[in-house]
Parts: C-alpha cells; sequence; structure tokens
C-alpha cells in the first residue's frame, strides 16, 4: 500500500483528492496539511510514500517548501498538484512530478504511482526547456565520464530497469551491477536514481516516461 500525504490550504480540493484515492486498491492517504508549516511540522512524525503538494500555500510555499521538505525528508518523492501551468523550476529544485489541478483522476493516480516508484512525471515541453536552460558544453557534463560499461547501465537505470533487470541483460552479478551504479553516481556527483533521471531528461538523454 502507498501511502500518500495531501498538502493543500483548500478542504474541499483535499476531501476530492482522499475520495479519489479511496476508490484505488493500492493507495491510502496518511495525512493531511493546510499550510507550509503545518506540513513541516507533521511529516517529522509520520512515515509516508509519497507528497502531493499545493506549491502555493499559506506560510511557507513555493521552491523554498520543496527544499525543506528534502532537508528534512530526502528521499520522500514530492508530486506537485498546482492550479498554474508546468513550471521547470519546481522539478529543478527536486519535485519528482507536476500536475495541473485539470488533470483527471486516472492521470493523478498514475503519476502518484510512477513517483512512488522512483519514476518522473515530466511533460515533453517542460524537459525541453530543462534541457534548454543547462546549456553546458558536452565536454564538460558528468556523463561523458562514464565508461562505455557505466554509461549502458546508466541508460538502463533511468529507463526504470531494476539492478536484477539490467543483471540479466547485461550477463553480469546484480552486486556487479550495484557497484556500477555506485561509481556512476559518484562520477556525475548525484546520490538517486532520481537524480539521473532527472540528470537524463535535462540533458536531452532520455525521453520523459508518459
Amino acid at each position: 500500500m502507498t501511502r500518500v500525504f495531501l498538502a493543500d490550504d483548500h478542504s474541499i480540493i483535499r476531501d476530492g483528492l482522499k475520495q479519489i484515492m479511496a476508490e484505488t486498491d493500492d493507495l491510502s492517504v496518511v495525512g493531511e496539511a493546510a499550510n507550509g508549516i503545518e506540513l513541516l511540522s507533521r511529516l517529522q512524525s509520520m512515515e509516508c510514500d509519497v507528497l502531493v503538494l499545493d506549491i502555493s500555500m499559506p506560510g511557507k510555499s513555493g521552491l523554498e517548501l520543496i527544499k525543506l521538505v528534502h532537508r528534512d525528508c530526502p528521499r520522500l518523492p514530492i508530486l506537485i498538484l498546482s492550479m498554474h501551468h508546468e513550471d521547470q523550476y519546481a522539478l529543478r529544485a527536486g519535485a519528482a512530478g507536476y500536475l495541473t489541478k485539470e488533470s483527471d483522476a486516472e492521470l493523478l493516480v498514475a503519476a502518484i504511482r510512477k513517483v512512488a516508484a522512483g519514476g518522473i512525471q515530466i511533460s515533453p515541453h517542460v524537459a525541453e526547456l530543462m534541457a534548454r536552460r543547462i546549456g553546458m558544453d558536452s565536454a564538460a557534463q558528468p556523463h561523458t565520464l562514464l565508461s562505455n560499461r557505466e554509461y549502458q547501465v546508466f541508460e538502463m537505470l533511468v529507463a526504470g530497469q531494476g539492478l536484477t533487470e539490467i543483471g540479466l541483460a547485461l550477463s553480469l552479478s546484480v552486486k556487479t551491477v550495484s557497484t556500477h551504479k555506485t561509481r556512476i553516481l559518484q562520477k556525475m556527483e548525484l546520490t538517486t536514481t532520481s537524480d539521473l533521471v532527472r540528470y537524463a531528461i535535462a540533458h536531452g538523454l532520455s525521453s520523459p516516461h508518459e
């Protein structure tokens, strides 16, 4: 069961989201907050798998709130649900996905499942904007430091394949694949697989999964 925390200053929105998730077999709302300060306080004593966050709330909000949540809960994926158009800056700040409140229930449920599994919910338009903002010379990009085998593993990790699946495909032990992953993260100065996905999208190395 995926445990979801809702943060939105409109109770009618939270009630609607709870109703949507009550109709699924694998999603459960375990907490909610109406403002940024309340969210940070409740997350300290709450175990959850995904945070669905309205980026515009009273108190602390926006990019600052994303960073504060990651400071306190570095492994908690954040799905932004907003009335505004997609904001690549929220994704660059660490959000795992972005949906507008105009999205249908089916897309919302799919997005929550995707980010809970370590994926990224991003549109091709935002991916293009992120890639344009990088503007780096290819020789200076960290992925160019990877060996051929490491880059192969990098591509498969970004595609959503697990260590066991990669090992079978490349005829490597899980331990060897894990070692490659560790070296990839070290060379690229990143921390998680989600970081690798964001990097790949931002540098035009991978198409976002829809």
